[in-house]
């Protein structure tokens, strides 16, 4: 028996996307692969097909066990995909995050056009 169903549908079905159409979306923008090729929503997945879905800088990685179309729960995920992503892109997820913020007193308004340039040159040197 060759059952099949829309990647969109299934990668929503797996909670690897909150909606339907986000998961559409993800898809549009060549963030998914079935098979190494870039998928179209529509396209079908089937048993033992891998799936490739980039979220940021991370390629996660799903064997197809049992396409499914109708959402599970997180508990019984593991029986219609196994997740095969690599230990060098999951060490990705726990990488720090190293963000700049630049405090400005209250009420100084928005930087001068010389402050900005300030800011910019400041920017540069640090990264």
């Amino acid at each position: 028996m060759d059952v099949a169903e829309r990647v969109d549908k299934f990668l929503w079905a797996i909670r690897l996307f909150k909606t339907r159409s986000d998961a559409s979306d993800a898809c549009k923008s060549g963030k998914v692969k079935v098979n190494g090729t870039e998928a179209k929503a529509s396209r079908e997945v089937k048993e033992n097909d891998i799936v490739q879905v980039r979220k940021g800088s991370v390629h996660f990685e799903y064997r197809v066990i049992i396409p499914i179309g109708s959402r599970v729960g997180a508990k019984v995920v593991a029986q219609y995909a196994e997740d095969i992503t690599p230990e060098e892109e999951r060490a990705k997820l726990e990488a720090p995050v190293e963000t700049i913020f630049i405090k400005r007193d209250r009420g100084t308004g928005r930087p001068t056009k010389k402050e900005r340039r300030e800011l910019d040159r400041l920017m540069e040197e640090i990264g």
